[in-house]
């Protein structure tokens, strides 16, 4: 059935439907009420956002430790300068990239490093107390050093793309200072291998100043230039630094650019109201409330972290948003990453951060490109990783033609996206220009590889499920081929067009084979299960987010539950968005309880302490799909129907749900107090037809909020069809109650504490020492690449993925700080000698997260004291792949190592031992032995006070 026109049944309904629901009377008073929004002042706002903001008691370490800022193009990450007394404001934009494409996505697209400003005080930093203002998006607090204080706050201008930064300091911190310093222009791949051969690097940056303004000009050796232009000066008691980055290609015109936006900045108190006012609209576009504390602020951050990494405007993120950061993904990966990025967009009514329909549609010939010249007359495709305008060396995958890229349903997938914004917005124009052209030339390439076989069934031959492994009849094809004939002949349909393909859509739609299943589920293709641990859930596409196979037909319900319990059982390559996934299928299947554990489990293992995520390097999309599958929690629209409280869990009393944009380009507001939906509103801003499942626990009753009510119709299973006019309400509760239409917060029933950092406890009885400074090993390596680190002397290391990943291990009941594997960054200390400071007390026990290569390691470490003394203290480790031999315990364990070839199923331990020190002696540092073979490794320390 064709979900853009209302059935014949729907208009059947519709005359004795309307004149029962307009029998039902209502009291005067609830027949003129429409909502009461507690959330339409800014001083609500500020005091709902100031709880989600994120705090920070002590100096973050690193990008995924601390504040961020953005708008789209301008990003930067604050956090100390790695091994320096300051703290580091990143300075990086999304458009900056080379422009080599011949040198592939990892080197001649890649994104590009700009710099970093350092904020260098004149004392030591002793104390820090920083809040991320998410109602203003600005970064503000004091850093005590032993001079002084600096009052500081920061923000990057909405619109403008101007770093502010804002410093007032005391007498003693006059010399406080803010650097700029820039970065070499060489992909961030680096970290993993040197550039191609044939690639001449970029020139060298040369900076010069022009009128007051600082020029750091990057020539690229492709033509063009990145140039950033910064300036200082006094406003009142404080020193106003204003940055800002430009980048043209292949005019050399970003000079002009960055010094004109320098100059024309305003004053700081202009700046500061225009770029507040920017962002106070943005959040008052949507509202959301659940009464768990952790979630609710993990939300908010994530809409923030959108608006700050995300424009229409601006291009497609790459892995790691506007912020750039030591990466193997130094681009635009299409295969996963960019969809999920923009998920949240649709929900939460943010379709102006959405760049993917203009970007469709300006780099179409790119796109063509993509293809081997054979299929270029009548077809498109998407490479995996690319940079923002799509572009790459070498083709899209095809069947019998070897590729790096091997993936041939990168463009439908991406294409899905730009539907979900057609099917929100109900913008025809980008059915009419985008989605239906596109997705024609991308069926047209499937097209060419579908054959029947014997059985009188389409096939397709062995394709690329990502990121899996070949299969013939691969589901992830099969299920974007179904979505692509159906989305291709509805839309034929809707725009008025008779195409003479659509009748082999049509023949596709009906001979295409069925999707391969076994007893587990879906296969990954005929004749290839699904055997082993794999991050991606592209083999349930048809499930989620395609719901072509739903929990609507109970005959696909036992194939959906036995394919996620089969998928999400396999521990070892499950990463962060497996979870997510796992908790947007779960919603799907309208178990709450299910979506709720595994979005926590989610948080616990994976979010860092400021909500992002990594795989090797930063990747944004994990966290972002996060906020989507609590949205998939709350109300979810598809096959036509509105859901609204689709998937609650139990938990959850009380939601409050205003203003989510719904498919049909809906706007839909709905509380549930007490475990029980109380009334849903919703609002058409196309006049589409309007099928809602409303949630009730009883029969329901449709009003207006004006004039007459609206003819309705109950299609039953507790689905209605309301006829809403382009900008016509209706209210729907229970029949004969009288709900109060009131939007606000929930209360929060289930507390946590605000995400950043929190203090380390001094007066408690933990005190983690932090070894960050001191790391000098790679002992930790991802599954995409086990070259990099060396544990053992033999290329051996640790695996990432079966190790902590939130900076953060309790072991014994003893909680030790822990850094995983950033890729080609140290994460341990071996024993050579060092001296280790550590914060100035009496302790009587030191708590060690380590393990010794080569051998068990029975040695000592010296305990040296305030009073000039020392003292021998027991460090005896075990060798890393053998079971205790000292009496420890084993705080992580990994099923396997991994080695340069491979990875090996033995199991590895991460150890923890403990030691007594001298509780009446003043301990301020710890010396390390120095042992070549066996060596200890320590991850991490924790002294213990006296009790």
């Amino acid at each position: 059935m064709n979900p853009f026109t209302p059935s014949r049944r729907g208009f059947l309904g519709g005359a004795l439907g309307g004149v029962a629901a307009g029998a039902v009377p209502l009291p005067r008073t609830a027949a003129r009420r429409g909502l009461r929004d507690l959330m339409s002042t800014d001083r609500a706002w500020e005091r709902f956002l100031a709880d989600q903001d994120l705090r920070w008691a002590r100096l973050p370490r690193a990008w995924y430790e601390g504040p961020f800022l953005g708008n789209g193009f301008l990003g930067s990450m604050v956090y100390q300068e790695p091994g320096r007394n300051a703290l580091r404001f990143t300075v990086q934009h999304s458009q900056v990239q080379d422009h080599r494409p011949a040198f592939g996505n990892e080197w001649g697209v890649a994104r590009l490093p700009v710099g970093n400003l350092a904020l260098e005080p004149a004392g030591e930093i002793t104390e820090v107390d920083l809040r991320l203002d998410l109602w203003n998006a600005e970064l503000r607090g004091t850093l005590t050093t032993s001079r002084g204080r600096i009052r500081l706050r920061a923000f990057i201008e909405s619109g403008r793309s101007l770093l502010a930064v804002a410093i007032k300091t005391t007498a003693g911190e006059n010399g406080a200072r803010l650097v700029y310093r820039p970065s070499k222009a060489v992909s961030p791949r680096i970290i993993r291998e040197d550039p191609p051969k044939a690639m001449q690097p970029n020139p060298d940056p040369h900076t010069r100043v022009d009128g007051g303004v600082t020029l750091t000009v990057q020539p690229l050796a492709a033509g063009g230039q990145t140039v950033t232009a910064h300036t200082e000066h006094r406003e009142r008691s404080e020193r106003i630094f204003y940055l800002t980055v430009a980048h043209s290609h292949p005019e050399p015109t970003a000079e002009a650019k960055a010094l004109g936006t320098v100059r024309s900045a305003p004053r700081l108190t202009a700046l500061e109201r225009e770029h507040r006012t920017w962002w106070h609209r943005f959040y008052r576009k949507s509202f959301i409330s659940i009464p768990d504390g952790l979630l609710q602020s993990f939300y908010w951050i994530q809409l923030y972290k959108l608006a700050s990494a995300a424009r229409a405007d601006a291009p497609i993120m790459a892995t790691t948003g506007p912020w750039l950061e030591p990466t193997p993904w130094p681009s635009v990966w299409n295969n996963l990453n960019s969809q999920l990025e923009y998920w949240p967009v649709y929900g939460s009514n943010h379709l102006e951060l959405d760049p993917i329909p203009r970007s469709l549609k300006a780099y179409q010939r790119i796109l063509v490109e993509a293809l081997r010249p054979e299929f270029r007359a009548d077809s498109m495709g998407l490479r995996r990783s690319t940079d923002a305008q799509f572009d790459d060396a070498g083709f899209v995958g095809a069947p019998g033609y070897p590729s790096p890229d091997p993936e041939i349903g990168n463009l439908p997938w991406l294409l899905h996206n730009a539907w979900l914004t057609y099917r929100h917005s109900m913008d025809e124009r980008i059915l009419r220009d985008v989605v239906f052209p596109i997705l024609r030339r991308a069926m047209n390439y499937y097209l060419h590889f579908l054959k029947p076989g014997d059985d009188g069934r389409l096939h397709l031959p062995p394709t690329f499920s990502p990121e899996y492994g070949t299969a013939p009849d691969c589901n992830y094809d099969l299920a974007l081929i179904r979505w692509s004939c159906r989305t291709l002949l509805d839309a034929a349909e809707r725009l008025g067009v008779a195409d003479p393909l659509a009748a082999r859509w049509q023949e596709v739609l009906d001979t295409l084979v069925e999707p391969p299943v076994d007893g587990n589920g879906f296969m990954v293709g005929t004749g290839v299960p699904f055997a082993k641990s794999h991050r991606h859930y592209s083999h349930m596409l048809a499930v989620y987010p395609l719901y072509l196979v739903n929990w609507d037909r109970p005959q696909d319900r036992d194939l959906i539950d036995r394919s996620l319990r089969h998928w999400i059982g396999f521990e070892g390559a499950l990463r962060g968005y497996s979870f997510t996934g796992a908790s947007s299928v779960s919603a799907a299947m309208g178990r709450g309880d299910d979506a709720l554990k595994y979005l926590r489990e989610f948080v616990a293992r994976f979010a860092q302490p400021n909500t992002h995520y990594y795989e090797a390097g930063p990747v944004i999309e994990t966290p972002l799909s996060g906020a989507q599958s609590l949205h998939d929690m709350l109300c979810q629209s598809w096959g036509g129907v509105i859901r609204v409280f689709p998937a609650v869990p139990a938990a959850w009393r009380d939601v409050t749900l205003h203003n989510f944009l719904t498919e049909g380009a809906f706007q839909v507001s709905a509380v549930r107090e007490r475990g029980v939906t109380r009334f849903v509103r919703v609002l058409s801003l196309a006049g589409e037809r309007c099928r809602l499942r409303h949630g009730l626990p009883g029969r329901p009753a449709v009003r207006g909020t004006r004039g007459r009510p609206p003819a309705w119709r109950d299609l039953g299973g507790g689905v209605i069809e309301i006829d809403l006019a382009r900008g016509q309400e209706a209210v729907v509760h229970v029949r004969g109650a009288d709900p109060d239409l009131v939007i606000a917060p929930v209360r929060v029933t289930t507390k946590a504490p605000p995400w950043g950092l929190p203090p380390l406890p001094p007066a408690g009885q933990a005190v983690p020492v932090e070894l960050a400074g001191h790391f000098d090993n790679d002992g930790i390596t991802s599954e995409f690449f086990m070259g990099d680190g060396d544990f053992d002397g033999t290329g051996a290391t640790y695996p990432a993925a079966a190790l902590p990943q939130t900076g953060r291990v309790t072991a014994d009941g003893v909680e030790f700080l822990f850094v995983n594997g950033i890729e080609g960054s140290a994460n341990n200390v071996t024993a050579a000698g060092q001296t280790i400071p550590v914060p100035a007390g009496r302790y009587a026990r030191l708590h060690v997260l380590g393990a010794s290569d080569n051998g068990n390691a029975g040695t000592t470490v010296t305990a040296v004291y305030a009073d000039g003394g020392t003292a021998a203290v027991p460090l005896r480790l075990t060798d890393w792949k053998s079971n205790p031999a000292y009496g420890e315990s084993a705080a992580v364990r990994a099923p396997q190592f991994h080695t340069r070839t491979g990875a090996k199923d033995i199991a590895v331990t991460i150890f923890h031992q403990k030691a007594d020190l001298d509780p009446a002696r003043e301990l301020t540092a710890l010396r390390l032995p120095n042992l070549t073979r066996p060596r200890p490794h320590l991850f991490s320390l924790t002294l213990e006070k006296p009790s």
